[in-house]
């Protein structure tokens, strides 16, 4: 019989190893076993992870409902908690999958926030260039909207990355995949003036080649990227519940409307499957319309 943490370890090993996952996705498929392991002590029950069975974990699902769980979140945890089941059977550690009959809550398709051109245009006017970390946040939020980053992405971008003769910065994304993703003259400008600025920090070690740096020449973490952006956007006067991936969002959605090709931006954002990115299309009926009327041969 395997205990909890022998379990765990393995399954993060093969997260790790087999997979290639990330720490921040590892981490998240841990957390989602640990919230059944909550239940557990919660309800009392000292039992190893070959026990669990399908009317547990029926009534693991109605305790997370009851905490007040979104749907979202829920989902999330279900997934987390089928995988895990799912490394148990490759690995013969239980017969039969308890969560081969467990369904996640319905969530309705929610259409992410997008900025227009006009809103992004006076965030980064909001930028007081005249502070030490002006020239930097610039250089950063034209970056993340010049090439849709993500705001991992963005705080991992290193200077050897950037092939600006060529026009393209190579980025790692999920899974450690790399992709090559052109990059804006505009976006290309404002880091050559960062870089400038730079020259004047104390860089720490193993920092050197890292792009993006704090004031103390540290690593960025996402959630001083993510204070910048709420920060620009209520000095620019912008009501809506935006984030760092906004810019994402935007740059696929304005990329869209431009008449740009689908596989493109599917290419350019990392999208695994194209139905992650035809999300973006809901955004634009006039565009697809248009696009159904010109080349469908019906028309």
């Amino acid at each position: 019989m395997i205990t909890w943490e022998i379990s765990i370890q393995k399954f993060v090993d093969f997260l790790r190893l087999e997979r290639s996952l990330s720490n921040n996705s590892i981490s998240a498929y841990q957390n989602d076993i640990k919230k059944l392991r909550e239940y557990l002590a919660a309800k009392k029950k000292t039992i190893s992870p070959t026990q669990i069975d399908f009317e547990l974990l029926k009534d693991f699902l109605h305790w997370i409902n009851e905490l007040g769980m979104s749907p979202t979140t829920q989902s999330r945890v279900i997934s987390g908690i089928k995988a895990f089941f799912k490394y148990l059977m490759i690995e013969n550690y239980i017969e039969k999958d308890p969560t081969e009959l467990l369904e996640s809550p319905r969530i309705g398709r929610k259409l992410p926030e997008i900025l227009t051109v006009e809103e992004i245009d006076s965030i980064m006017d909001a930028i007081d260039l005249s502070l030490p970390e002006g020239q930097r946040n610039k250089a950063m939020l034209e970056t993340l909207y010049s090439c849709g980053l993500r705001v991992s992405e963005l705080i991992q971008l290193r200077i050897s990355n950037l092939y600006f003769n060529k026009g393209f910065i190579r980025v790692i994304g999920k899974g450690n995949k790399e992709r090559l993703i052109p990059i804006s003259q505009k976006a290309i400008r404002e880091i050559n003036h960062y870089l400038q600025d730079r020259k004047h920090l104390q860089i720490e070690s193993g920092c050197g080649d890292i792009l993006f740096l704090n004031r103390r020449g540290k690593h960025l973490t996402r959630v001083m990227v993510f204070l910048v952006v709420k920060k620009l956007a209520e000095k620019a006067g912008i009501t809506k519940n935006i984030s760092p991936h906004t810019f994402r969002h935007s740059f696929a959605s304005h990329l869209i409307e431009g008449g740009a090709d689908l596989r493109a931006i599917q290419e350019m954002l990392g999208h695994e499957s194209i139905t992650t990115t035809e999300t973006y299309t809901h955004l634009d009926r006039t565009y697809l319309r248009e696009t159904i009327i010109e080349h469908h041969p019906r028309s």
